[in-house]
């Protein structure tokens, strides 16, 4: 988290897609997390399953509100850098060099709002999975679960 909160990761589109793909770990293995949080039967009076799953479940929201706000915090500077660039542009419209950098900034801004998009579908598709279901709701029945990739 501590790297979104440098602005210059935001005009480094490929190291800020990198920093999302390691923050939607917990997204990417839920129902392992999830298989490895709850105890089997042996164990099951040891753990309180309903504490485990609140707090993954919490700790799901609070990871896309932190992805939500870095990809939102991201487009709001690169939304004003293009601004400021265009005015430039109009001001100076034979630099070719201002309207490559333009350029550049604008497809940035556009692949940070697709991003936007990603983080929806993803959240959709864990809240959607069964597991996110027992885990909002605090039942564990589902232990062993075993997760097939969707077709698309």
């Amino acid at each position: 988290m501590a790297e979104m909160e440098n602005k210059s990761i935001c005009y480094d589109i490929l190291q800020f897609q990198e920093t999302l793909r390691k923050m939607r770990t917990l997204d990417d293995k839920i129902i392992y997390t999830f298989n490895t949080s709850i105890p089997t039967d042996s164990f099951k009076g040891q753990v309180n399953e309903s504490a485990t799953c609140k707090h993954l479940y919490d700790e799901l929201q609070t990871n896309y509100r932190s992805r939500e706000h870095s990809i939102k915090q991201c487009i709001d500077i690169l939304a004003n850098e293009v601004r400021s660039l265009k005015q430039e542009k109009d001001a100076h419209p034979d630099n070719f060099q201002l309207l490559k950098h333009l350029r550049r900034e604008q497809t940035s801004l556009r692949l940070l709002q697709t991003e936007l998009g990603v983080e929806e579908v993803i959240k959709e598709r864990t809240m959607k999975s069964p597991v996110s279901n027992r885990i909002r709701y605090g039942n564990s029945s589902t232990a062993g679960l075993v997760y097939q990739r969707s077709p698309w």
